[in-house]
């Protein structure tokens, strides 16, 4: 947690995030980027989970093989028009094993480092960090965790979001880290099951910049406060942080890469920030 002086007397509290652990620096939602982004000294890791035929929770944004990061087994024949039918809910986890995720040079991230690397258990992903952390003496990090759902794709590229929610709280549970863990989404099925649950996880309701919500339309839409918004920072201006500050909800921010720009969201007092590039962070302690 980051504190920034504001004012005299103010300090305020920044929760710094690693997207996809630190995707601008390393192959996205794996172990070498999570353990990278805590180097750098992130608060929360920030990451997505899909469900694979076997009912295995693991760590990707889609819940199919991107063809633009993941190379298929020796000998398969694909190209990026079918990239989407390699979907992960119709593969066991040991054939998502086979996958690389981390020699190609991405098209977007051309400074990433390359490994190979294939998408991890979110059960091995929570043992390699809490081991790291312990070892290393480091303050234990919170987990940010996107539930990959959505109503056209139900039972078609994952569970339905009940079904969903059970596997990841299960291996959460198993992980240790209930507690601190923060569980986001667009689709808001999944927040509102942990919400009528009781669960104890912390909620963000994710917003891209064409789904623009005041407080009291994200309030009325879910049926409840949620702990945390989370929107595209290019809609973030003083009136959205002060309405849903009002309201007794935090903001956190997403994908804020450029310098300039995590500077500008510190300044209007948004209590988390989500990016590719950790390191930039850095900017805030000058």
């Amino acid at each position: 947690m980051f504190l920034m002086q504001i004012g005299q007397s103010q300090v305020k509290q920044i929760d710094l995030q690693g997207h996809r652990g630190c995707r601008g620096l390393m192959p996205e939602n794996t172990i070498p980027a999570m353990i990278e982004a805590i180097k750098l000294g992130v608060t929360t890791l920030e990451m997505d989970v899909v469900i694979t035929k076997d009912k295995q929770v693991i760590l990707s944004h889609e819940p199919y093989m991107n063809l633009e990061i993941a190379t298929p087994p020796k000998g398969t024949v694909l190209d990026m028009s079918v990239s989407n039918k390699a979907n992960i809910y119709q593969m066991d986890y040991a054939e998502v094993q086979r996958w690389d995720v981390g020699l190609k040079v991405h098209p977007r991230f051309p400074d990433q480092q390359k490994l190979a690397v294939h998408k991890p258990l979110l059960l091995d992903l929570i043992a390699a960090v809490e081991t790291y952390t312990r070892e290393n003496r480091l303050n234990p990090v919170l987990y940010n965790i996107e539930t990959k759902i959505s109503e056209e794709t139900d039972n078609v590229f994952h569970p339905s979001p009940n079904e969903f929610v059970e596997l990841l709280t299960e291996v959460l549970n198993k992980g240790g880290v209930e507690k601190r863990t923060t569980i986001q989404s667009f689709d808001p099925r999944s927040l509102v099951i942990l919400h009528k649950k009781k669960k104890p996880f912390k909620l963000s309701y994710l917003l891209e910049a064409t789904s623009r919500k005041t407080a009291a339309e994200v309030i009325r839409e879910l049926g409840f406060k949620p702990d945390f918004i989370s929107p595209e920072f290019t809609m973030v201006d003083e009136a959205y942080v002060r309405d849903f500050h009002d309201n007794q909800i935090q903001v956190v921010v997403w994908t804020v890469n450029r310098a300039e720009d995590i500077q500008k969201m510190a300044a209007l007092r948004v209590d988390g920030i989500i990016s590719d590039y950790p390191n930039r962070f850095s900017i805030l302690k000058q």
